[in-house]
């Protein structure tokens, strides 16, 4: 079978499942999410053995030390998907609530009611949880899902896709619920972008350059999300252990998230005695830092930055650094580079907090916290298909009310129009 008939066979089969998800159960979906969390467990040998070969190949062809972070799995992160499933089990069903009901002129009675997108296409890169994130939340909320993972974990992709799909269907759900597509072939990629009669959204996970390029070749309406150029401001009235705690989490617990921060903007005012100290901090951490001329002048041995370099999304152990005359040089700076993702504030000053808050354009703005909380499961969502950077339909992590719809339900007593 050829790739062109291999997808529209995938996408055909996915449809056909989304038409019985619609209205199954949600003990049938619960059943399914928790069989899928112990197979899991029971195939964890497996799982890391095929995952193993995925880090070998990622090695040999020199992937960064962050990126084979993300492509890793150990014990620990077999156990949290399967734990993240059980989560999904436990809340509420969104399919079926009736957010609204009034009345009209013609006492009509009218309501609006959660519905299922459809068939949910995610197309993504080197993390292998996202298989298993993606699958559990397209279930829960009714959706038939097609994943498409990068070739960088195409061994773990298959066996965990393989795994937890035999388990759904063993509890009910209908073939074609969860699919993967089994090849690194591009053209996979680009017929999937164009299966607008079987796939109703598509949502890509990864960085700018597959992001970018779904959104301007896709015909299926896309949910740009994940590109993460975030930002923390230190302010002149900024407690600045709290900031240098904070800078560190956001930058080195796991630099090649999306949530991860990648530029440091410091009031001029407080460059002086926080910059010093907190680029020793970093460089223990082994991060690299690329200065503005005024950063130099307090930071020795560091690189000069560039105007590259306030547009990137690092993914790394490496940080920008620029110093701003004032808070509104600093929302300047995020108005233009950022990618309206996640930014933060540290301050004392409540004036300056209320004004980031109200002024910044972004899906998550913080007061004297991480960026790295921008996560579904963090927000109490049980986890995330994605991370929407765009304001049309989801915006921030997107859970399972984001990955529904809604449809109107109206009840009549004979009413005819005038």
């Amino acid at each position: 079978m050829n790739i062109y008939d291999y997808m529209i066979t995938k996408g055909q089969n996915a449809k056909k499942a989304s038409r019985e998800l619609a209205y199954i159960s949600t003990e049938v979906k619960n059943k399914a999410l928790i069989a899928m969390s112990e197979a899991l467990i029971s195939n964890k040998a497996l799982i890391l053995s095929e995952n193993e070969k995925d880090l070998v190949n990622g090695r040999n062809n020199g992937m960064s030390k962050a990126l084979l972070d993300r492509l890793a799995l150990n014990v620990k992160r077999i156990e949290d998907m399967a734990e993240g499933l059980k989560s999904i089990a436990s809340l509420s069903d969104p399919i079926g609530e009736v957010t609204k009901m009034w009345r009209n002129a013609d006492n009509l009675q009218i309501g609006q009611v959660r519905v299922p997108l459809g068939v949910i296409g995610i197309i993504y890169e080197a993390r292998p949880n996202v298989t298993v994130d993606s699958a559990a939340l397209c279930i829960k909320s009714g959706n038939a899902v097609i994943l498409k993972g990068g070739k960088e974990a195409l061994n773990s992709n298959i066996t965990i896709a393989d795994i937890i799909t035999r388990a759904a269907v063993s509890s009910g759900l209908p073939e074609g619920s969860i699919q993967l597509i089994e090849t690194a072939d591009r053209e996979a990629t680009n017929t999937m972008m164009k299966l607008n009669e079987y796939i109703d959204v598509l949502i890509p996970r990864g960085g700018s350059g597959l992001i970018q390029s779904v959104v301007k070749n896709s015909t299926v309406p896309v949910i740009q999300t994940g590109v993460g150029n975030c930002h923390v401001y230190v302010d002149e009235y900024a407690d600045f252990d709290m900031a240098e705690k904070i800078v560190i989490n956001a930058k080195t617990q796991r630099p090649a998230v999306c949530n991860a921060m990648e530029t440091l903007l410091v009031h001029k005012n407080a460059a002086e005695i926080f910059l010093p100290k907190v680029s020793d901090a970093l460089k223990t951490y082994g991060v690299e830092i690329r200065g503005c001329s005024e950063t130099e002048k307090y930071v020795s041995n560091i690189s000069k930055a560039t105007e590259e370099d306030w547009k990137t999304e690092y993914g790394d152990l490496i940080i920008a650094v620029k110093i701003v005359a004032s808070i509104d040089e600093a929302m300047d700076h995020i108005y233009k580079y950022g990618t309206k993702h996640s930014e933060a504030i540290i301050t004392n000053n409540y004036k300056n907090s209320q004004r980031f808050l109200q002024e910044v354009d972004a899906a998550a703005v913080y007061v004297n916290a991480s960026t790295r909380f921008t996560d579904g499961g963090q927000f109490g969502f049980g986890g995330e298909i994605g991370i929407s950077t765009q304001k049309l339909h989801a915006r921030g992590p997107m859970g399972l009310e984001q990955l529904t719809s809604i449809k109107y339900i109206i009840y009549g007593e004979g009413q005819c129009r005038k």
